[in-house]
């Protein structure tokens, strides 16, 4: 924050309007528009000397078909986290939100419920990480498919039955096969992936395993695959793309299609709101600082919500052009995750 404290009061004052005023309208602001509105009594020359140093700086910018000025990356960053008054949700917006989430029903459906009431009040694409489920083994199998790979067959506690092709070393034989597939049914039926892995180490530590080696990382092979397809695969609801396009985005329509076909990867989206689990509140992604919307230019605000114990388990957020009214959303994203929270617990 020491551009803000370098600022003298008239620098900060001209900034801030710009900033603001730039959220609001979406249009370049001008010398002469700020002279009228901020009562500064400061001339549109003295105004524009002042936007000009605010420029070199890094701060703002002058889009060549205006001669006004917008924020840069920058100038919204150091606005966001040093000068910008937060506004408590609306009572309106409260219940709105409270209604969207109750304790009876899937957790599924409150989740997708949250993420359309969020795009809707916040003319955004709203988004929420559905919690990781930990699956429970039930069944396993290996069928061979080659001399260097299997197809892992796993069947889940709640009967759901996913397939993994894996590689196999070329003497494996079917024998090894089925021995490894009825250890893992025999002995680690009814455990999580996680407390899976942890038994089957420890058998192979104390010789208590009753397998070969090439049988014993075999299973392992197996249990690890869906360990990390888990970690690496969240599932993420996104809704309210349509939001993005509205008549307030026409002149930045080619940055709102780009930004379409970021939130086609929801895995990389994904990736990237998954660092907000981390935070111990409100995370703010501003445009060119993540790789993903470097193009699009666009921001995510995003937190962390937990179940009891504290323990975080997803992370409920908007996505948006960066002229995104932040004083009002990130108190909105900040309600939804602890109503969310309270309803995990």
């Amino acid at each position: 924050m020491n551009e803000i404290a370098n600022m003298n009061e008239r620098t900060r004052d001209i900034f801030r309007i710009v900033v603001e005023s730039y959220l609001d309208s979406g249009s370049p602001v001008g010398s002469r528009t700020i002279s009228e509105v901020s009562g500064l009594n400061l001339s549109p020359a003295s105004i524009r000397n002042v936007m000009h140093d605010l420029e070199q700086t890094g701060l703002l910018a002058a889009p060549h078909t205006s001669a006004g000025r917008i924020p840069t990356h920058s100038g919204l960053r150091l606005f966001v986290d040093g000068m910008m008054q937060a506004a408590e949700p609306s009572p309106e917006e409260r219940a709105a939100i409270e209604a969207q989430i109750s304790n009876e029903g899937p957790i599924e459906e409150a989740l997708s419920a949250v993420s359309s009431i969020l795009s809707g009040l916040s003319d955004c694409a709203g988004l929420v990480m559905v919690p990781r489920k930990e699956i429970i083994v039930s069944q396993f199998s290996f069928v061979r498919l080659s001399a260097v790979q299997a197809l892992a067959v796993l069947v889940s506690s709640d009967g759901s039955i996913e397939n993994r092709v894996i590689a196999i070393a070329p003497h494996m034989t079917d024998s090894a096969l089925n021995e490894a597939a009825n250890y893992i049914s025999a002995r680690l039926s009814g455990m999580s992936l996680s407390d899976a892995i942890k038994r089957l180490d420890q058998e192979i530590t104390s010789e208590r395993a009753m397998l070969d080696k090439v049988s014993a990382d075999l299973v392992r092979k197996g249990l690890v695959t869906w360990s990390n397809d888990a970690n690496d695969r969240p599932v993420l609801i996104v809704k309210g793309q349509s939001n993005l396009l509205d008549d307030t985005a026409n002149a930045d329509l080619d940055l709102m299609r780009q930004l379409l076909d970021d939130l086609e990867n929801k895995e990389a989206i994904a990736k990237l709101v998954d660092g907000a689990r981390e935070a111990q509140s409100t995370k703010i992604f501003i445009g060119s600082e993540n790789n993903l919307f470097s193009l699009s230019g666009s921001s995510v605000i995003a937190a962390p919500y937990r179940e009891e114990g504290g323990k975080i388990v997803g992370v409920v957020g908007v996505i948006g052009p960066t002229r995104l009214n932040y004083a009002r959303i990130v108190p909105m994203v900040e309600l939804t995750a602890q109503t969310l929270s309270r309803l995990a617990k």
